[in-house]
């Protein structure tokens, strides 16, 4: 027992050494997106934009990551982890810089798809990077701290923006000066080590598909309920009447409060099964969201709210992401990867135009009824799959489970026997 404690101790010590300098180096990248994100998105509104263009230019980010998860994991095979990466966030700050020194819609939704092609090369060089290092056991927790890090740098980022000047070029080129130190613990440290890189076994859509229906429809699915926030959350605030401050503070909340609940989520759903976790926190998220529609939006309740929605459907993104990875082998990590990115991409292209129909058809409660139907989507999914294939709620004697994973045993149950009984009938 002691050999396998000290084991288990020794493993995380060496994933730690080995994966430091590349967290770091994202955290520092997140900040900065959460800061030119919010800038342009006031920036946009302040001009007048209508909401269906204020969504097109969110959605060319998104398309740009369907292109950049395409190309970075075949360069992650010839050039590595750690010159990938480095190009991509050079890219990145010129793209930044260019944003904040052009005023036309169409060049922002031009520089944004090059931003997006870049955090999707960047997600899949770290995606694999941690994947190539994981193992079951530990998966889902390293994937938690990975995505804590991701959502927590990206709210931090909205809280530095108090005192910017949206229309101003060196507002966004601080941005850029901060994108440009990310490269240095990558680059500099000689611990951080990424796994060693063979040339990729291809993965179609069709293969992923075959081997984990489960992981494929909901990271679609993840990915319509994030881009619809991401894309109209800034423009919702805006138009409510927020300042640029408030307005950072209100996107932070929801970062925050993913950066917050990560941890245990994921932990949990290393011991109790993912899908049935995943519907307890979609059904979490719906809900705070419904709640939303009864608060003013500059009230510090609104804060807290948005700080619930962000913990309960940030994680999501992990969930999914392990449960395919236990499923996927070892061989097929980094295109499972890429098609994980480029799945995410697809549905986060469409969430802005599906939070954008919300928004015009109900006014200033469209933004939060936008948020309960993507994620009550996501939940009916999952329980369309726990009904189609059935697994133990734990295959852990409650002894050995954790605590995260007990405070979940309880809703996962009734999730559990709830989408049993229904499959009966």
């Amino acid at each position: 027992m002691t050999g396998a404690v000290n084991q288990s101790t020794s493993t995380r010590r060496t994933i730690a050494g080995a994966t430091w300098g590349l967290l770091l180096g994202l955290a520092l990248l997140l900040g900065a997106a959460g800061m030119y994100t919010t800038l342009l998105g006031v920036r946009t509104e302040l001009a007048g934009a209508a909401t269906i263009l204020s969504g097109a230019i969110t959605t060319a980010y998104y398309a740009g990551f369907l292109l950049g998860s395409a190309y970075t994991v075949r360069a992650v095979a010839r050039v590595g982890h750690v010159r990938a990466y480095a190009a991509l966030a050079a890219v990145l700050c010129a793209a930044v810089l260019m944003i904040g020194l052009t005023d036309s819609p169409p060049w922002w939704m031009a520089f944004r798809l090059m931003t997006g092609f870049c955090f999707a090369g960047l997600y899949v060089v770290a995606e694999s990077w941690l994947n190539g290092l994981a193992t079951n056991e530990f998966r889902g927790r390293l994937l938690a701290i990975y995505s804590a890090i991701v959502v927590g740098a990206f709210g931090a980022g909205q809280l530095l923006i108090f005192g910017l000047d949206p229309t101003s070029p060196s507002s966004y080129a601080i941005a850029a000066v901060v994108i440009s130190l990310a490269v240095v613990p990558v680059a500099a440290s000689a611990q951080a080590e990424a796994p060693q890189v063979a040339e990729p076994e291809p993965m179609s859509m069709r293969d992923l598909a075959r081997t984990v229906p489960t992981g494929m429809g909901a990271i679609l699915l993840i990915g319509l309920a994030h881009g619809g926030v991401f894309g109209l959350a800034v423009i919702h605030a805006t138009r409510e009447g927020l300042s640029t401050g408030q307005t950072g503070a209100f996107i932070a909340a929801f970062q925050l409060g993913g950066m917050a609940l990560n941890w245990p989520i994921s932990a949990a759903s290393d011991d109790i099964d993912r899908r049935v976790v995943g519907v307890v926190a979609s059904l979490g998220a719906a809900a705070c969201a419904l709640a939303l529609l009864a608060l003013p939006i500059d009230g510090w309740l609104t804060l807290l709210v948005m700080f619930g929605i962000g913990g309960f459907s940030n994680p999501l993104y992990s969930l999914a992401g392990a449960y395919t990875n236990d499923w996927i082998s070892e061989e097929h990590l980094n295109a499972a990867a890429s098609k994980l990115v480029t799945l995410y991409g697809v549905g986060a292209m469409a969430g802005p135009f599906a939070a954008s129909a919300f928004m015009d058809g109900l006014g200033s409660s469209g933004f939060a009824w936008s948020i309960v139907a993507m994620h009550g989507m996501v939940a009916l999914f999952l329980v369309y799959r726990i009904r189609a294939w059935h697994a133990p709620l734990t295959n852990k004697p409650w002894a050995e489970t954790s605590v995260p994973a007990r405070a979940f045993f309880v809703p996962a149950t009734i999730v559990s026997v709830g989408a049993r009984r229904w499959t009966k009938r």
